[in-house]
């Protein structure tokens, strides 16, 4: 197996590293403390402009055709210096793919040149409700046919990017006679359409930049041309999104811990305690040791995830697997990390506290931890059968 990365993947990694180190940690707190909209958006811009915003689109469209193991790399980079501008980026990038992958060329041509660009600041997916979140396809919102449109009514939760993003992609109930899961089909919702309301911000524990609203939806109306995919079958595209998903949340958790450990590491060696420096106690060097070893196999699971994607494979079960070994594992990385620093991780004057919050909803959003346990369960016994 070829381990080596390509020029263009490690262009686009040393791209995305340079980028979070000139232009987002020297803002991160910033973004966490005051959550500066015009901050964020400005850094969406930026790297938008930079290509970040399609890595695995065609060019043809505006994106950099870069794949997935381009797209895992940089985003890993990015969440090294925001774990909110990587949320952002991760979910605007996968809204396009969803796109591409099941986009009419109308659609393709209408919608992937403005997130690619930038002219659409960011995308969103509605698919959690008040009522159905593991359990998606108890979703409840409808969409009723009236001559060439479709009307929508029903309320999203928790949905990443609301407040700025420029389309939504919608799941609804099509055939509510249909068995459970089987009557529902997908839209591509743009920003401003009657009937589409975006509710208050979340309050959340960390990723504070990135805006977290509920959605509702009022007798909005979408024209049947913007269905994404079959009538009745859009629960599959759900399925398939969330699978590419979890590469990108695997991959931010994996960034931020990693950059937890780097802190670590350097602060180790520069406190000293019992007169000398951290770094010489063995506790310690085991505990750094064993947490970069298990980064380490993160990020191979994550590459092997994005390299069967890129191949066209079944990569659904690996990306589960990637998903939640890399957030478990980097929500103890970040604990561990705080520790080593002390009384002073627990600060502001760190950023260390930060990482510890940002980092704990990576084991939740894009399917919990338990969710990717069924997953990978599920075909380990149909291997089995």
């Amino acid at each position: 197996m070829n381990f080596e990365l390509s020029d263009e993947q490690q262009m686009i990694q040393g791209a995305a590293r340079q980028f979070a180190e000139s232009e987002l940690k020297p803002v991160a707190a910033e973004l966490d403390h005051t959550g500066n909209r015009e901050l964020l958006l400005e850094k969406l811009k930026q790297l938008a402009e930079l290509g970040f915003m399609g890595i695995n689109i065609d060019p043809d469209f505006g994106g950099t055709g870069a794949g997935t193991i381009a797209f895992a790399l940089a985003i890993a980079e990015i969440a090294r210096g925001c774990a909110s501008t990587a949320t952002t980026t991760s979910v605007t990038n996968m809204v396009a793919e969803v796109i591409q992958a099941k986009g009419t060329e109308e659609q393709k041509g209408y919608f992937l040149p403005k997130i690619c660009s930038g002219e659409y600041r960011a995308g969103s997916f509605c698919l959690t409700e008040p009522g159905s979140g593991s359990d998606a396809a108890a979703m409840r919102t409808r969409a009723v046919k009236d001559g060439d449109d479709y009307v929508l009514n029903g309320s999203k939760l928790f949905i990443s990017s609301a407040e700025f993003a420029g389309v939504f992609v919608v799941w609804a109930v099509t055939d509510s006679s249909a068995p459970k899961g089987k009557g529902i089909s997908c839209f591509l919702v743009e920003a401003g359409t009657p009937g589409l309301v975006i509710g208050k911000a979340e309050e959340k524990m960390g990723q504070k930049a990135s805006v977290t609203n509920e959605v509702s939806f009022q007798d909005c109306r979408v024209p049947a041309a913007n269905m994404l995919g079959e009538e009745n079958r859009g629960f599959r595209i759900a399925a398939g999104e969330l699978a590419g998903g979890r590469i990108g949340i695997g991959s931010l958790a994996l960034g931020i811990g990693l950059e937890a450990l780097d802190c670590a590491r350097a602060y180790l060696q520069e406190r000293e305690q019992f007169g000398k420096p951290l770094s010489q106690f063995q506790g310690l060097q085991w505990q750094l040791a064993d947490k970069y070893t298990e980064m380490e196999a993160a990020r191979l699971l994550l590459l092997q995830a994005a390299w069967q994607k890129d191949a066209g494979q079944p990569f659904g079960p690996a990306a589960s697997m990637a998903k939640l070994y890399a957030s478990e594992k980097a929500n103890e990385a970040c604990y561990v990390a705080l520790q080593m620093h002390g009384g002073v991780g627990y600060t502001r004057e760190y950023p260390l506290e930060r990482m510890a919050r940002d980092v704990r909803i990576t084991t939740i959003y894009e399917g919990t931890s338990e969710i990717q346990r069924l997953i990978i369960a599920r075909h380990l016994l149909e291997g089995v059968r």
